[in-house]
């Protein structure tokens, strides 16, 4: 199963830093997510894109987490190579980890 199908998410960019939210579909998926979206599968998962520290926040009132990764954008939309340097589609990317089976 894949992060999709029990979250949704939201991404920005500021500079060479991106901010990516995982918010749960429903309230009851929110400790899957707290378990299975750590900081070490979300710097594996980007390890080709992030080159800075990834931290986590965590919005249990929202049933959400926020990941911040640093050095994610190529150095920023102004100074990057890549034809689009922004952190929007970053959300996309996240939603792909895969999430276990069993919910722990």
């Amino acid at each position: 199963m894949k992060l999709r199908e029990i979250a949704h998410a939201r991404a920005g960019d500021k500079g060479d830093v991106s901010s990516i939210s995982v918010i749960a579909y429903r309230p009851q998926d929110y400790p899957l997510l707290l378990r299975a979206v750590t900081v070490e599968r979300v710097a594996a998962h980007f390890s080709s894109l992030a080159r800075g520290p990834v931290r986590r926040y965590e919005m249990p009132a929202l049933h959400a987490l926020n990941f911040v990764l640093e050095g994610a954008l190529g150095g920023g939309v102004t100074r990057s190579l890549a034809r689009d340097a922004h952190g929007k589609t970053l959300s996309a990317v996240m939603l792909e980890i895969e999430m276990p089976e069993t919910g722990g």
